[in-house]
C-alpha cells in the first residue's frame, strides 16, 4: 500500500483529519477490508441510508475517487456497532442517518491532494467554496493525512422520517457536505436557529454513542477513543 507519513493530522477534518494524536499514522499492512478489520455496516443495518458520494460523480472532484470501487460504508467494528446503536435509538423518534462517507482509503487523501493542487480545475468551486480561492484549500482544508482512513471516522446527517420509519427526508443544516466555508462550522452564527438545532441534535445522538464531532464541519464525527489511533489503510473499498 502507498504510505502515507506525514505527522500532523491537523486541518479541517472532513478532508483533513481530526485532532492531532499523539503518535505519527503508521500505514497498515493489510491488503484487505477484512484483514483491516474494517466492517461493512449494511451487515449490522441492512438498510441503513447510503450517499457515498466519493463513488460517484456528486463530489467536489466531480468523479468517482480512487479507491472507492462500490458505494459502500466500512468501519472498524467498534466504530460500525456504536453507529448501529445511534440509528436504532433515532429510529425510535422517527429519525434517521444518512451516511455520506466512512472509512477513507489514503489513496483517496492523496487523490484530493492532487485535486486541490490543479488550480486550472475550477469546475466545482460555484458549489463547494464560492468564498475561498483554490489556493486555500491545500492545507488549510485538504491536507496529506485524513482521520477516515483509521477507520473510525464518517461524515453524515440527520433525516425526518414519517409515520412508519418511512418518507426520510434530510433535515436543512445550512449548508451541503463538504461545503469550505465557515459556515460549515457547527456552531456557526450564520444559521438559522431551526438549521442549528439540527445540527446540535445530530451532534447529542452521536455523542450519546461515543462519537466527537469536529467543530469546523457539522457532518464529521469520530469514535472516541478511536480503535486503532496510530493506523492508516489503504485498501480499497469494493
Amino acid at each position: 500500500m502507498a504510505a502515507i507519513a506525514v505527522p500532523s493530522l491537523g486541518a479541517c477534518a472532513g478532508l483533513a483529519g481530526t485532532a492531532p494524536g499523539p503518535a505519527a499514522p503508521t500505514p497498515a499492512a493489510a491488503s484487505t477490508a477484512a484483514a483491516a478489520g474494517l466492517v461493512d455496516v449494511t451487515t449490522l443495518v441492512p438498510d441503513m441510508a447510503l450517499e457515498i458520494r466519493y463513488a460517484g460523480n456528486d463530489n467536489f472532484t466531480g468523479g468517482p475517487v480512487d479507491g472507492y470501487r462500490a458505494p459502500k460504508c466500512l468501519l472498524l467494528g467498534p466504530a460500525a456497532q456504536a453507529l448501529q446503536r445511534v440509528e436504532m435509538s433515532l429510529r425510535e423518534r422517527q429519525l434517521r442517518l444518512k451516511l455520506f462517507d466512512c472509512y477513507r482509503p489514503a489513496r483517496a487523501v492523496a487523490e484530493f491532494v492532487r485535486w486541490a493542487g490543479d488550480l486550472s480545475d475550477q469546475r466545482s468551486k460555484p458549489r463547494y467554496y464560492p468564498n475561498l480561492d483554490k489556493r486555500e484549500l491545500l492545507g488549510d482544508y485538504i491536507a496529506p493525512v485524513s482521520g477516515h482512513s483509521r477507520g473510525a471516522t464518517l461524515d453524515l446527517t440527520l433525516m425526518q422520517c414519517g409515520a412508519g420509519g418511512g418518507d426520510c427526508r434530510p433535515l436543512d443544516m445550512g449548508t451541503d457536505f463538504d461545503f469550505f466555508d465557515p459556515r460549515a462550522h457547527t456552531e456557526s452564527p450564520d444559521t438559522t436557529p431551526a438549521q442549528r438545532a439540527n445540527r446540535l441534535r445530530l451532534r447529542e445522538a452521536m455523542a450519546a454513542q461515543g462519537f466527537r464531532n469536529y467543530p469546523l464541519e457539522w457532518w464529521h464525527y469520530t469514535l472516541a477513543p478511536e480503535p486503532a489511533p496510530p493506523m492508516l489503510y489503504d485498501v480499497p473499498i469494493q
